[in-house]
């Protein structure tokens, strides 16, 4: 059984087109889609395995192995999908793509969102959002947590209410673009999970942002 598995793992790699292009370092990388579909096979054969009968288990690991592999890299490719057009629409706008597994964040600093102490978006950054928002209507089977930080300058009650409001404007803009509301959460942090440094200008700078989480709605 262990070598049904492995081998429906390795046709995976070098059939599925198992290397994406990474624009913002020159590399070659596996593909989440590849990963998930590695992950899925290994899973559905354990499980295919120990639930079919002693003569037919290893029959059962390669249908397992099928089923988990079509799975895990239906939504690896989905969001690999959606990873790219981010970066594409927002190459040299300020705003970070991170990809954390079946996750997407997107970090959006403060200096280029809002003004010091402002929650309005600043009408510079509007075209970026918008191109944010063409994306996440076209790639509608995701959530969006919207999170506001700051740094740790202030009143600790001040900060979290600035960033409950930065959260919020930039989840008003969203709706008005379209976006469903049920697919969006807006919550503000304060100070409470910086990235950087709060004793250096550039630190806090950094910790002064909004993120965006997008997560597939179905696991």
């Amino acid at each position: 059984m262990k070598k049904t598995v492995l081998a429906f793992a390795f046709s995976t790699l070098t059939l599925g087109g198992c290397m994406t292009y990474d624009p913002y370092t020159g590399e070659e990388k596996t593909s989440n889609a590849t990963m998930g579909s590695v992950i899925g096979a290994i899973g559905g054969a354990a499980v295919g395995a120990a639930t079919s009968s002693k003569s037919d288990r290893g029959k059962g690991a390669l249908i397992g192995a099928a089923s988990g592999a079509a799975v895990g890299g239906g939504i690896g490719y989905y969001m690999d999908r959606q990873e790219a057009e981010l970066r594409n629409k927002l190459e040299g706008s300020g705003v970070r793509v991170v990809r954390n597994g079946d996750q997407i964040d997107l970090v959006m600093p403060g200096n280029i969102t809002f003004d010091v102490n402002q929650t309005t978006i600043k009408p510079s950054f509007s075209n970026t959002l918008e191109s944010v928002a063409l994306v996440l209507k076209e790639f509608d089977k995701t959530t969006i947590q919207i999170e506001g930080h700051t740094d740790s300058t202030g009143s600790r009650d001040y900060n979290q209410l600035l960033s409950e409001r930065r959260a919020g404007s930039v989840r008003d803009f969203l709706l008005n673009q379209g976006i469903q509301a049920g697919r969006t959460r807006a919550v503000g942090y304060g100070p409470r999970y910086p990235i950087a440094s709060n004793d250096t200008a550039a630190g806090r700078e950094q910790n002064r942002r909004v993120e965006l989480t997008l997560v597939p709605t179905q696991q």
